[in-house]
């Protein structure tokens, strides 16, 4: 028989309490302290309120029902009071342990302030199938408390076997909204109560899943991006630490800091700090955080902003570049004019003009050895500039003066750029060596990159393909050195002011020899400057026998082997030191002289003692020199008829020869030559030095007077060379080079040089004393040359030929 009981009313609201559940309630409710005092009203061995012990055997029940929209359920949970007490807010509270279902009855009175409640306990309903379905949602509830972390509930769900007891579980679960506990609460069939506990809990623990594993990963990407973060900020503290340690702590990893405090333009700043911004953005993983650094390294590097002051002191500088070089007037010339203009307009204010300043591009043409290349330090030494040289020689690639793209593995700016940075200011005197020897290819033209570089219009702008920002040149002074002036691009070549170096004459070679060379030889060799002396005799000899060459380059050469020898012969005792070095010993350290003056030797030995043998001149890669032509006729028996041309010669030079037998067979009888049998008779020219290819007009009246002196039978006088290009009217047009021509004249020992009549002005830049030992004759028509070239008739040297 159920047993009916009078418990007080405890009324919940918005909650629901069932069997099992351990709930502390705040005794500040007016109800919920009544119906505890009346509680212990019925239990008079309870301790009074607000004691914290527990309750005697004999505890406290009361009823609590939920209470929803003021309206009581028709079944509530038996509850007894475990403890009463204050919570660690301080405010008083009662531990209720709910016990069984109850049907809520008629209300009455009790002791006590709380409504009294007549209750009947709810019988269940359990069959085997709710083991079953208790069995599997206690796997669910385990599962739900491990993904939550509830270990420590996991063992006290485990040990409840009571399928009733089990299901009951679902009233702790926060997951549960107030209407599904309620329908746990009615629902007395414990099978049917656990098929919705457990349809419910596998809802929320697939939902937990799938929350769960976007949280890992969250928590995976958060992790990894705090421990970078975390262990860049003890990779800082550790090299701060570090540094301090070390005396030496700065902020080269700081670039902000560095780009910040650095003197750069305003836009290479705004440049680099975008830069910085990608930096702080890139990964250390990433390959592009190190092209960054690399590239505000290089930025950083850079002299923005840095300028030497120029040499105010002309007449100081014009003798720096004289106690460097003798000769080389115009180059002088040129470089003092460029310091007395800028003086004049840093005296007028005017530093800059449209963005551009007062640099200079100059281009050093002349054969080796003249001093090209050390002009540019003395240069540098007479402006109070900096120094770089570039090498160009054997360049092909573009990207080698403008540099590679930054997406290029190894990129790296332009020889330009490097150029600047190794000099330290942006105000240099940068050598451009060999730009002649520039070559091409499928990489591009680097020649066609050095327009902009020397173009004094749009290098204040220049930009490398590395840096990507612009770069003021106009403040540079360039100096760009070529042998030969005809493999410049004429473009380039407009862009820079030509200044020819023609080469030393022999006075110059022995005063370079004496101030110049002998003095660094003798450092070089160990000996001291009293040690060895040189007369300038032998000097003139080094220059006029042993080298015969446009520069001093093997005239160095050969002052540094006699120095050797004598260094050997000290050595081994054999002299005593000092010595000097006269004309007579040359030949005991050097051995037999190798360039004899032609006018030298004797008649019979002289190349152009046989008719048909001419002297010319010409200019090479290496400077001026002489050119011989040979020319000789078939044997009127033999079948060969026509002109052949031997001696590696090129198109223009074939045509000339083609052009000087053109014009004597049709002037034959007005020159007074036997030329009506040149239709039986083969002609040969030949030009000797076979292997070394030749090219150019200038041979025109060389093949010419070589060709009359082979029909007249009258030969070539020995002392006379000649230039010029000749027309088919016989007329003698103007060449260049005269200046190199004439001094390898001079170096030949001729007497008598034939120029071209309109070449005559070129001769105010022949030194006066090659002038002055020199018999030159401007010529207007070959007749003239004939007249000049060729010896008398009746003379022995014509009659015997």
């Amino acid at each position: 028989m159920t047993e009916i009981r009078l418990l007080p009313l405890l009324p919940l609201d918005d909650d629901v309490v069932l069997p099992g559940m351990i709930v502390p309630l705040e005794l500040d409710v007016a109800e919920t302290r009544a119906a505890v005092e009346s509680a212990q009203a019925k239990a008079p061995s309870t301790p009074s309120f607000p004691g914290i012990r527990s309750l005697p055997a004999a505890k406290a029940e009361v009823l609590i029902v939920p209470r929803v929209h003021g309206e009581y359920a028709e079944l509530g949970t038996v509850a007894t009071i475990e403890r009463i007490g204050r919570i660690p807010g301080g405010k008083a509270a009662v531990l209720l342990r709910g016990t069984g279902r109850a049907v809520v009855g008629e209300t009455g009175d009790g002791p006590g302030a709380a409504r009294w409640v007549r209750t009947e306990e709810a019988p269940e309903l359990s069959d085997e199938r709710a083991k079953t379905l208790a069995a599997e949602y206690k796997t669910v509830v385990i599962s739900i408390l491990q993904q939550r972390g509830g270990w420590q509930m996991i063992d006290a769900v485990q040990e409840l076997e009571e399928p009733s007891a089990i299901a009951d579980l679902a009233g702790n679960a926060p997951y549960l909204d107030l209407d599904q506990k309620l329908e746990l609460l009615r629902a007395l069939d414990v099978a049917a109560r656990l098929e919705r506990a457990l349809e419910w809990s596998r809802e929320y623990l697939a939902e937990l899943e799938v929350t769960d594993t976007i949280r890992k990963d969250v928590a995976e990407g958060m992790e990894k991006q705090q421990k970078e973060f975390l262990l860049r900020r003890q990779l800082e503290a550790i090299r701060k630490e570090l540094g301090e340690l070390d005396g030496s702590a700065d902020d080269e990893d700081d670039y902000r800091a560095r780009v910040e405090k650095a003197d750069l333009p305003e836009h290479v700043r705004k440049a680099a700090l975008a830069e910085v911004d990608k930096l702080e953005r890139t990964s250390d993983q990433s390959p592009e955080g190190g092209w960054i650094r690399t590239w505000l390294d290089t930025v950083l590097e850079m002299p923005w902003q840095t300028r030497t002051d120029d040499v105010h002191d002309i007449a100081g500088a014009r003798a720096v570049l004289d106690a460097d070089h003798a000769g080389l007037d115009d180059v002088k010339e040129r470089i003092i004019e460029y310091l007395a203009v800028r003086n004049r307009r840093t005296e007028a204010g005017l530093g800059q003009v449209g963005g551009r300043r007062s640099g200079a591009v100059l281009a050093l043409v002349g054969p080796p050895g003249v001093g090209k290349t050390s002009l540019g330090e003395s240069v540098a030494k007479a402006m109070g500039r900096n120094f770089v040289r570039v090498a160009l020689g054997g360049v092909r690639d573009e990207a080698e003066i403008r540099g590679h793209r930054r997406t290029y593995v190894g990129a790296m700016p332009g020889r330009i750029v490097r150029a600047i940075k190794e000099a330290g200011s942006m105000n240099p005197v940068v050598l451009l060596d060999e730009v002649d020897k520039v070559g091409a290819d499928y990489r591009g033209d680097p020649t066609a990159a050095l327009l902009e570089v020397l173009d004094p219009e749009q290098n204040h702008t220049f930009r490398d393909h590395y840096l990507e920002v612009e770069l003021d040149l106009s403040d540079v002074v360039f100096l760009a050195t070529a042998n030969a002036l005809e493999t410049i691009p004429g473009p380039l070549l407009d862009r820079m002011e030509l200044v020819t170096l023609d080469g030393y004459t022999e006075h110059e070679k022995v005063i370079i020899g004496r101030d110049h060379l002998l003095p660094r030889e003798l450092e070089r060799a160990g000996l001291g400057t009293d040690d060895v002396r040189f007369t300038e005799a032998a000097l003139s000899r080094i220059a006029a026998e042993y080298t015969r060459e446009a520069g001093v380059r093997n005239a160095n050469r050969t002052i540094a082997k006699v120095l050797r020898k004598i260094a050997t012969r000290v050595a081994l005792d054999e002299v005593s030191l000092p010595i000097t070095v006269d004309t007579e010993d040359l030949q005991g350290y050097l051995g037999r002289p190798r360039h004899l003056p032609e006018s030298s030797l004797p008649v019979s030995t002289q190349r152009t003692s046989t008719p048909g043998v001419a002297t010319g001149l010409a200019v090479t890669g290496a400077g001026g020199d002489v050119l011989y032509v040979e020319a000789s006729l078939a044997d009127p028996e033999s079948s060969g008829t026509g002109l052949t041309l031997t001696g590696q010669l090129g198109d223009v030079m074939k045509e000339s020869a083609q052009i000087a037998l053109s014009y004597l067979r049709s002037h034959g009888a007005e020159l007074e030559l036997p030329v009506g049998d040149l239709k039986e008779r083969g002609i040969h020219v030949h030009v000797p030095a076979g292997a070394v290819p030749k090219d150019g007009p200038s041979a025109g009246v060389t093949m010419t007077t070589a060709l009359a002196s082979l029909l007249s039978g009258r030969v070539v006088r020995a002392d006379v060379a000649m230039t010029g290009e000749v027309s088919l009217t016989g007329r003698v047009l103007p060449i260049g080079g005269v200046k190199q021509k004439l001094l390898a004249a001079h170096r030949a020992g001729m007497k008598t040089v034939i120029i071209p009549q309109r070449n005559e002005p070129d001769l105010d830049d022949v030194p006066a004393e090659v002038l002055a030992e020199l018999d030159v004759h401007p010529v207007a028509n070959v007749r003239e040359v004939l007249d000049l070239a060729l010896t008398p008739a009746s003379s022995p040297v014509a009659q015997a030929a």
